[in-house]
């Protein structure tokens, strides 16, 4: 009776394992922990920041003395029409309407409104309170005088009001969060590109690396940190559009929920893409140096690149059809970080989608091809900064 020994793991499980042990490792990592909390405060704050200017907008009290039941709806519908808050309070007659205005318990009463003579009372002039009291009260004027003439207000025609293309969507805002979302995928971007490249280097400073390619093959290494911390970094980024989108409806941030949701999971498509091309091309790098001093002069290019791409997304927000935005939108490496402001506009077609996913799939997998190839030949360098010419010989041989 013959025995078998234990099996050799596969490489699923292999890069699940290390998958895992990345996990484990960052999430009880301080600096991690710092930054988490430190986005989701930033956010909280903006949705805070967002709630009191909303809260703090002016709303006009206007006293209507002895209404009919008709000039208080009015002034409420006259100053929805022109985005002014304004609430009405019904008081008995013209007395009681002055000493409110004069008791500063209203900032204006309206005495006389469906009179021969009607009067604005205001301790202090307010032209945007005076345009809609003088609307409202020259309506109902309009209204009766039509009604006394015989005229069927009934049978007037309503004009219909009907968006075409995107002109009737609430672009502005979509933009605005599109522009917060990249602040939020650029930080992670940069952050989680950091935690690969320093994995990196510890690893190869302790020689930990050694004994890891003992039992896996490079390849193996690579895709279980780049795996690990990517579904970190998108729980994350989740996590936050979650809180995002969540305390912007509670709040009533936003006019169109579905448009607000919809970026935000434009944004965590983006941050997939990117994650996945910047993340190898960070590793590669790290895997050049021995010391973490050395870090960042290798990642300067890729950090350039990011910012790049940060920069060019700002800009695109105030001009996402124009020839800047347009052709860095699908340019590997920029699209990650401009697409959404342009998708977020109304701006970027179909086909202009599609074709900046797919070059930048490609991107991915030429950089996981020949990164892994770097990867591989200089992980076991641990002299100095090994050029990549070396590492590419060192891993044929």
């Amino acid at each position: 009776m013959t025995s078998s020994g234990p099996r050799t793991p596969g490489s699923a499980a292999l890069v699940r394992l290390v998958a895992a042990r990345e996990v484990s490792s960052r999430i009880r990592d301080k600096n991690f922990v710092i930054s988490s909390v430190v986005i989701l405060l930033l956010l909280l704050g903006s949705i805070a920041f967002q709630v009191a200017v909303n809260s703090g907008a002016e709303t006009g009290r206007i006293a209507v003395a002895a209404d009919d039941g008709r000039i208080g709806p009015a002034i409420e519908a006259q100053g929805e029409a022109v985005g002014v808050d304004v609430e009405v309070v019904d008081v008995p007659d013209e007395t009681a309407a002055r000493d409110a205005v004069e008791a500063e318990e209203v900032d204006a009463a309206l005495v006389g409104g469906t009179g021969p003579a009607p009067e604005l009372l205001l301790a202090d002039r307010d032209p945007t309170l005076e345009a809609v009291v003088g609307g409202a009260v020259s309506g109902l004027a309009v209204s009766d005088r039509l009604l006394e003439a015989g005229v069927d207000l009934q049978s007037l025609p309503e004009v219909a009001v009907t968006p075409v293309g995107d002109e009737g969507e609430d672009d502005g805002q979509r933009v605005v969060v599109a522009i917060m979302g990249v602040v939020v995928l650029y930080g992670l971007l940069i952050l989680f590109g950091q935690f690969v490249a320093q994995g990196v280097v510890e690893e190869k400073a302790s020689r930990v690396v050694e004994l890891l390619l003992a039992t896996m093959r490079p390849w193996q290494l690579l895709a279980g940190k780049i795996l690990g911390l990517g579904l970190l970094g998108l729980g994350q980024i989740v996590v936050i559009g979650a809180v995002g989108v969540i305390g912007a409806l509670t709040f009533d941030l936003v006019d169109v929920p579905g448009e607000l949701i919809g970026t935000v999971a434009t944004v965590v498509a983006w941050f997939v893409l990117g994650y996945a091309f910047y993340a190898c091309v960070f590793a590669v790098a790290a895997s050049l140096v021995s010391r973490q001093e050395d870090l960042g002069s290798v990642l300067t290019p890729a950090s350039m690149l990011l910012i790049v791409g940060f920069l060019v997304a700002f800009r695109a927000a105030g001009d996402p059809a124009g020839t800047l935005a347009t052709v860095t939108s699908v340019v590997p490496g920029l699209s990650p970080l401009v697409m959404p402001v342009r998708q977020a506009a109304g701006e970027a077609a179909g086909w202009e989608v599609a074709l900046a996913v797919v070059l930048m799939l490609g991107a991915i997998g030429l950089a996981v091809r020949l990164g892994g190839r770097v990867y591989a030949g200089a992980l076991l360098h641990t002299g100095g900064r090994t050029k990549v010419r070396e590492a590419l010989r060192a891993e044929r041989a």
